[in-house]
């Protein structure tokens, strides 16, 4: 779909309040025709037939009540167009949130995240522009202009036949010089996009370019950087005026060309035109009436060719959203033979089985290799093997992020991807190695993902999480306990007490999977201790599948999975491992001393 038809295809997200803009803004063009009909009538009263103030009285209050219509229709027109452009704006930004969700870590690892900020903020307000002023004055630019002519032609031919002649020209430069600008504007965006991505970039890395003493080199990148776009944005702006000055100057002669016309006719002088044509004359009220109308013939295309360079920004942009909002890449299985489409839940207690399962992220970068597992209700599993070995891709999988490139992954014999996927993630809880709290209380940040209205949101559940997961007490020692603030990031915690804030999540989910990723990590060895007890009690009644680095939730796990370049090499406790000579020995032999297993998954 082209940017342009896209841009169309969104325009019913504004429900009736554009429409209801673009009727006003006709409203508006017929009272000014009024307008200028009662001025007309008034001046020709007044100067030619000497009319006094009581005569044309009436016309008086008739033309304040034209005004004030005039000025209640522009005002309304304005309002409802910035009331639908608002409402295309915000179910854009939130189909392109719910998007960026669908599609998960693995879409959204390949993207930069400045980049992708620059198209739900500056990107979306783009179509402000297109939506709120561009469309209206296109409305209008092709109804007001016609109206217009309409009624002139029966009174006066010679000026009709100018603004038939000349009105095709501006709308004729406005395309011809607006492709240009286009095209520049287009590219102007990316290099917008790259700048943000590279910026934001800069500033997540800052930390590391002062310790290696590469900040001045990079402000000086950055700032030849903005310089190239200031410079880019210059020429297209120059562009931009130039079409404006082209449609000025076009309607500008015409206006002025119907004026002399007027006015040689008017006094009676000799027009310099062949003998054979002949104009009529024109009395002072129609030629009046006609010059009135002139200039407000133009006024549509030029608010037009004004406004589009709006439509032109918005063009730049949809191209980007189209690419976030379309179809996600062919990572997955699209083939005839995918399971049909079944119940849309998954029951409490779940059996997980791989079936010969494939995945790559490209050609030749096959990330699991023929993976096959059965993983029962209750069990403790737990991933090990070096970094690169399939432990997340795996994950990555159940939570249904990614889709075999061949073989089946089923739930309760049901195909993964014949299951409504938020439904699922309702019966999954994920603790990653390094949770994320949002600026907020403490207590929000445990019920996050619950429902408002979910009986496990009342204070009493929320400290039976906390308590199970080891951390009531520090959160009943602060000051405004559950309702004290914390900033992003979990900002004013430690690292031990935003990972037992995540499992408290997890205990409050009650969900019959837990996926971990080592949540035990990088932690002192008291909050390591709290950590691993509210694992333990997190594990009972429930599937566990962990991705393992210490040896501590390998040694507790009912089965070990040891994965090497996508393969499943070995699988068995950690006594039966152990006594083989295997990659698992081998990864507690190459680790010893530290306690770990292997690298980040």
């Amino acid at each position: 779909m082209t940017p342009t038809a896209w841009l169309k295809a969104q325009t019913p997200l504004a429900g009736r309040a554009l429409p209801v803009a673009i009727v006003l803004q006709g409203l508006n063009g017929a009272l000014l025709i009024a307008q200028a009909w009662l001025l007309a009538l008034i001046l020709n009263a007044v100067t030619f037939a000497h009319a006094g103030l009581a005569e044309v009285r009436p016309w008086l209050w008739q033309l304040l009540a034209l005004f004030a219509a005039r000025a209640l229709t522009a005002w309304g027109a304005e309002r409802f167009a910035v009331r639908g452009s608002a409402r295309i704006k915000v179910a854009l930004r939130d189909r392109v949130y719910r998007r960026l969700q669908a599609r998960g870590p693995a879409y959204l690892a390949g993207e930069r995240s400045g980049a992708l900020v620059e198209t739900l903020t500056k990107g979306v307000d783009d179509l402000d522009a297109y939506y709120a002023r561009f469309l209206p004055a296109r409305a209008l630019a092709m109804t007001l202009p016609f109206a217009i002519l309409l009624l002139v032609w029966p009174l006066d031919w010679v000026s009709g036949l100018v603004l038939l002649v000349t009105a095709p020209l501006i709308p004729l430069f406005m395309t011809l010089i607006g492709r240009n600008a286009e095209r520049l504007n287009q590219r102007q965006w990316k290099e917008l996009a790259r700048m943000g991505a590279r910026f934001l970039d800069s500033i997540q890395g800052l930390t590391t370019l002062k310790l290696f003493g590469a900040s001045r080199r990079q402000g000086t990148e950055l700032a030849a950087v903005s310089e190239a776009y200031r410079v880019g944005t210059m020429r297209v702006l120059r562009v931009a005026f130039l079409s404006s000055a082209v449609l000025e100057f076009f309607a500008t002669i015409s206006i002025a060309v119907v004026a002399v016309l007027i006015g040689f006719r008017l006094y009676g002088f000799e027009v310099p035109l062949p003998a054979w044509i002949s104009l009529p004359r024109i009395d002072f009220q129609t030629g009046f009436f006609v010059l009135l109308l002139a200039p407000e013939f133009f006024l549509p295309l030029r608010s037009l060719g004004t406004h589009y360079h709006g439509r032109m920004e918005a063009t730049a942009a949809a191209e980007r959203l189209i690419e976030v909002l379309g179809p996600e890449p062919q990572t997955a299985s699209t083939d005839a033979t995918a399971a049909p489409a079944g119940p849309r839940t998954a029951p409490g207690p779940v059996t997980l089985r791989f079936t010969d399962v494939h995945f790559s992220y490209s050609e030749g970068r096959e990330a699991l290799c023929g993976l096959s597992l059965e993983i029962q209700p209750g069990e403790r599993l737990a991933l090990v093997g070096t970094s690169g070995a399939g432990k997340t891709t795996l994950v990555q999988l159940l939570l249904g992020f990614l889709t075999p490139t061949a073989g089946t992954l089923t739930v309760n014999g049901r195909d993964l991807r014949t299951l409504d996927l938020d439904d699922w993630h309702r019966h999954l809880a994920w603790v990653p190695q390094q949770p994320r709290l949002f600026q907020g209380t403490i207590g929000a940040n445990i019920r996050l993902g619950i429902p408002p209205d979910d009986s496990r949101t009342h204070p009493d559940a929320v400290r039976t999480a906390a308590l199970l997961a080891r951390a009531a007490g520090f959160i009943e020692s602060l000051p405004a306990g559950y309702e004290t603030p914390v900033g992003e990031r979990g900002a004013g915690l430690s690292g031990g007490q935003i990972q037992r804030i995540a499992l408290a999540r997890a205990f409050l989910r009650d969900a019959p999977l837990v996926i971990l990723d080592e949540a035990t990590a990088n932690l002192d060895p008291e909050s390591e201790r709290l950590v691993q007890e509210g694992i333990d009690e997190l594990a009972r009644g429930r599937t566990l599948i962990a991705i393992a680095h210490r040896l501590d939730t390998v040694r507790k796990a009912d089965r070990i999975l040891v994965l090497d370049q996508g393969r499943m090499v070995e699988s068995g406790d950690h006594t039966t491992l152990l006594a083989q000579d295997g990659a698992y020995r081998r990864l507690l032999h190459a680790y010893a001393g530290q306690g770990r297993l292997g690298g980040a998954a």
